[in-house]
């Protein structure tokens, strides 16, 4: 009798797409895991990636507006929930594989910093020019964690920013990721004040819709239009270019406002102090972090114990090192 892993790795064959990513056919982990007859290889690396630290530290980490104390504004762990579900929609609508699918998304933004983008510039500053959320996500995964991905999982999880992913599922999550953020960031920006949906251009509402859920159908047909039956993943023009402009109408209005972003400079300015206050002591650092020293340059786990930390716990631990306490 057929293993119930077997049984999924054979209704791929039946039923996904040509160009789907088959389970069955990975390139395999960098260290090998014991046999599952349960899973698909793909599921195994979203279970991993569920169960990780980073994945939820993401509840804890800004999305755009920095340590909202309200309860609907998105954090990078809503972020992730929303491209993941999107992302999926798609991979089933075009007859792609769901399980990769989700499991790149997951675990796309694993390595994401504290404040959001703020916080990749000061380790850009700080630590190394090159450093990226994208690229810090995947050494969360192969070295920090250590979760023994699949090559697949591990690919897309790179490419979901720069693109270039080697399988459609990657590919997918970059537009999902692009369509979530877009969307989501315009109704945070609403709820704050900064934004009406009548300040969005009127010819980009024409084309993409009034709504946060007509912009998303729009955008996710879109995909689903352009991308049946062809071994790519892409939007119709028109939409593709509006989305564009929509993308590009927000940096204007939200990612460079003032409002929205007043305090990201304290936050540079505390992650900085930070960065050099561990750099000085590195007798300091967690015990885990300090391990990985005699392997890894001092700059590089100062770097991972930064980016890994959630907004409150950067925070807090600023006021440990820098706040004195009132005496008792």
């Amino acid at each position: 009798m057929p293993t119930v892993r077997e049984m999924i790795e054979k209704r791929e064959y039946d039923f996904l797409s040509e160009f789907a990513c088959k389970s069955a056919e990975t390139k395999g982990r960098d260290n090998p895991v014991s046999y599952c007859g349960l899973r698909g290889e793909f599921q195994r690396d979203r279970d991993r990636i569920l169960h990780s630290k980073a994945f939820r530290r993401l509840m804890y980490k800004t999305q755009v507006f920095l340590s909202p104390e309200a309860d609907h504004y998105r954090t990078r762990l809503t972020h992730t929930l929303e491209v993941t579900q999107i992302a999926r929609t798609i991979a089933r609508a075009l007859r792609l594989n769901e399980d990769l699918t989700e499991a790149v998304s997951l675990g796309h933004d694993l390595g994401h910093t504290p404040f959001g983008h703020a916080g990749e510039r000061v380790l850009q500053r700080c630590c190394d020019p090159a450093f990226t959320h994208y690229a810090q996500s995947l050494r969360v995964v192969e070295k920090l964690e250590n979760l023994s991905l699949t090559y697949e999982v591990r690919d897309g999880i790179y490419y979901h920013t720069i693109g270039g992913a080697h399988t459609l599922e990657g590919r997918i999550v970059k537009e999902a990721d692009r369509i979530a953020f877009i969307n989501h960031d315009i109704d945070d920006a609403c709820r704050a004040g900064i934004l009406t949906s009548d300040d969005i251009p009127k010819d980009l509402r024409s084309v993409l819709g009034e709504t946060h859920g007509e912009r998303i159908q729009c955008m996710v047909c879109s995909i689903v239009e352009a991308s049946e039956g062809i071994p790519d993943i892409k939007m119709t023009p028109e939409v593709d270019d509006a989305t564009s402009r929509l993308h590009q109408f927000l940096y204007e209005k939200v990612y460079r406002n003032p409002v929205a972003k007043g305090e990201e400079g304290k936050a540079e300015e505390m992650l900085e102090k930070l960065y050099g206050y561990f750099m000085s002591n590195p007798e300091k650092l967690p015990g885990e972090y300090r391990d990985n020293l005699a392997n890894e340059p001092l700059k590089i786990v100062v770097c991972d114990y930064i980016s890994g930390m959630t907004d409150r716990y950067a925070v807090g631990m600023f006021k440990k090192l820098f706040i004195p306490e009132p005496w008792r």
